[in-house]
């Protein structure tokens, strides 16, 4: 006598809240609700338009830095590395200018030299960190004094400034639109795109994860490691150059106080979109969601005078910290099927 076969009984999941995927974008929602309410300007257009052009710059270096935490590595360098390239451009294009007068040729210059700069700013710190053995944080900690130090010496201490021959061909880089959004936002939508293709549809950004995750099976693996962390170093100068290149042209200046607490800013933004902090896990579109909750939430304290303006960098690390929690605790984490 055969026996009947029973189903197979479908595993109990239960409800779960995966606090990783849908965490951040949850959270962008509220901080438009309290701003609504605290105030119906938050929504206007001239209003909203500002706020995603401030969240280019830090959404720009936040795609970058992405693919460095997913991959172990950190990057503290970012923001003074934004203001020497800010000053070496200024310089630059005020020296282009005898030459080429304040036409578009002087600007394409001073936009090379920033990518150049940036490149290799990113090279030096990923082969001190690979070939050199040295630890990332101490790497970039390095950096991120020697960067600050030559803007400042650059500028004697005081500040650069572009020419006003140059501004009003540069200006249309940050104060310009195309099909109603302003240049920066494109270019933001731009490396945001790029870096979700990297991350997610290429070799690359499966041995990031892998790298991240665990070095030494990587190295098992064939992945050549050193080759790997190295360009996520690279791609983070690379982002860093293109932030730069559209925020000069906002104030037409750089000194030592230019990109202070950026890298504070670029790592909560990924921090806040569910990248590990200590690697093998990276979301590019989660790191999108988390500059444009740092930005609104800078923009709320506009709006209210319930918390002073000047705190807003206590919030962003406030921020990360609970971020941070949130991840080392069982949040997120998805129960075993119960057999």
């Amino acid at each position: 006598m055969t026996e009947l076969s029973t189903p197979a009984s479908k595993p109990n999941r239960g409800f779960f809240l995966d606090l990783k995927a849908a965490g951040p974008f949850v959270a962008l929602t509220i901080l438009v609700i309290i701003g609504y309410l605290l105030n119906p300007a938050f929504l206007s257009e001239g209003n909203l338009t500002n706020l995603l052009t401030r969240s280019a710059f830090i959404g720009v270096i936040a795609v970058g830095a992405t693919f460095v935490i997913t991959a172990g590595g950190i990057d503290l360098s970012v923001g003074s590395m934004a203001a020497v390239i800010s000053g070496v451009m200024i310089i630059v294009m005020n020296s282009a200018l005898e030459t080429f007068g304040g036409g578009l040729t002087t600007v394409l210059i001073g936009c090379g030299c920033s990518i150049i700069l940036g490149l290799g700013a990113g090279l030096i710190n990923g082969l001190l960190t690979t070939k050199g053995k040295i630890e990332a944080f101490i790497v970039t900690l390095g950096t991120m004094g020697i960067f600050r130090s030559l803007v400042t010496y650059f500028a004697d201490g005081g500040t650069l400034s572009l020419d006003f021959a140059i501004r009003g061909t540069y200006r249309p880089v940050y104060y310009g639109s195309v099909f109603g959004l302003p240049v920066p936002v494109w270019v933001f939508i731009f490396v945001a795109i790029c870096g979700w293709l990297l991350m997610n549809r290429t070799a690359f950004g499966r041995y990031c994860t892998a790298i991240g995750s665990n070095e030494s099976v990587a190295k098992y693996s064939a992945i050549k490691v050193e080759r790997i962390k190295t360009l996520t170093y690279v791609i983070q100068g690379f982002c860093v150059s293109l932030a730069t290149i559209v925020y000069v042209p906002r104030l037409g200046s750089a000194s030592a106080s230019t990109g202070v607490l950026w890298e504070l800013e670029a790592i909560a933004a990924v921090i806040i979109g569910g990248t590990v902090l200590k690697g093998g896990y990276g979301r590019i579109g989660g790191t999108i969601i988390g500059a444009l909750i740092l930005t609104t939430i800078g923009n709320i304290l506009n709006f209210t005078d319930l918390i002073s303006n000047y705190l807003n960098g206590t919030m962003q690390g406030l921020i990360i910290i609970v971020a941070v929690w949130l991840q080392r605790g069982e949040w997120g984490r998805r129960k075993p099927p119960t057999p």
